[in-house]
């Protein structure tokens, strides 16, 4: 198998990957390891691989997952290769998606002999630009405004309390403007809006319940005010998994979303691209080894 690794990881992150490689080489399992040295070699990395290396796996969070995945949708053996993740990250959104704990011994085994699921992977479209893939979410608003304050080394030293510190400090500055938004050519309004392509947002929270990995469809999420004194409400709603039952809150099925104005859009935990964008249910699949 190939593995695929940002050397600049923490130490803590660095730790639980040597001991997910010393029990694959326990095991005999032949591991080649391929570090990245900036953005987009994961890309790269992963559509250059070739058979017999079936397994090509994502050591990251789920920022790395999204490039490995994009590269292996641009490599003409796609169709012989498997995607694996060892949960490097942050938030790790996707292994919470598919039950992956961060424990060795059932990483090892997931990648040995879980079982492989269809993976839907959403397209970004924006002018001037070939489209990029990702695989959890994309939103613009609020939440990608959060993503371009944090900075790598403030998330590498605070994790989660990144965000937490970013959301606060644009919560105190007031509302957001709206966005206009087309959801397969409806027209919307929202001051926040989420593409969500597996149920999960932030880590262990549910944001769309309906949203499956398996379909090649999206749930939008649509805030219509978002920041200032009601981000309280919206971050205990989705810690409790009911932010898409709250007051201004819409959940829309999709397959196309296009979305206007100016402001960044983030994928995955990542700046991804500028509005305007548009988001699309690719029909592409990977297969991802699952518990």
């Amino acid at each position: 198998m190939i593995v695929i690794f940002n050397p600049t990881a923490g130490p803590r992150r660095g730790a639980l990957l040597d001991r997910v490689l010393a029990r694959l080489r326990d095991l005999g399992a032949p591991v080649e390891l391929r570090p990245t040295a900036c953005a987009g070699d994961a890309i790269r990395i992963a559509a250059a691989a070739e058979p017999p290396d079936r397994l090509v796996v994502a050591a990251g969070g789920d920022g790395t997952l999204a490039e490995v995945a994009d590269g292996l949708l641009r490599n003409p053996a796609a169709g012989r290769l498997r995607l694996g993740l060892i949960p490097l990250g942050t938030a790790n959104v996707l292994a919470h998606e598919i039950g992956l704990p961060r424990r060795p011994g059932e990483i090892v085994r997931t990648l040995l002999a879980g079982r492989p699921m269809p993976l839907h992977a959403g397209r970004i479209r924006a002018e001037g630009g070939d489209g990029r893939r990702f695989l959890m979410m994309a939103g613009a608003g609020f939440d990608a405004a959060v993503v371009a304050a944090v900075t790598p080394g403030l998330k590498r030293r605070c994790g989660k309390g990144a965000y937490l510190w970013h959301t606060l400090r644009l919560a105190a500055a007031g509302g957001f403007p709206l966005l206009d938004v087309r959801i397969d050519g409806v027209p919307h309004r929202a001051a926040s809006v989420v593409v969500c392509n597996g149920r999960h947002y932030g880590g262990p929270y549910r944001l769309a319940p309906a949203a499956d990995l398996s379909r090649p469809a999206f749930e939008v999420v649509l805030l219509e005010k978002a920041g200032g004194a009601r981000v309280l409400a919206q971050g205990a709603r989705l810690m409790l998994g009911a932010l898409h039952r709250a007051p201004g809150a819409r959940v829309l099925p999709a397959r196309e979303v296009e979305i206007l104005g100016a402001g960044p859009l983030q994928a995955d935990g990542d700046l991804a691209a500028a509005l305007p964008v548009r988001v699309e249910a690719s029909g592409e699949f990977l297969e991802l080894m699952v518990p």
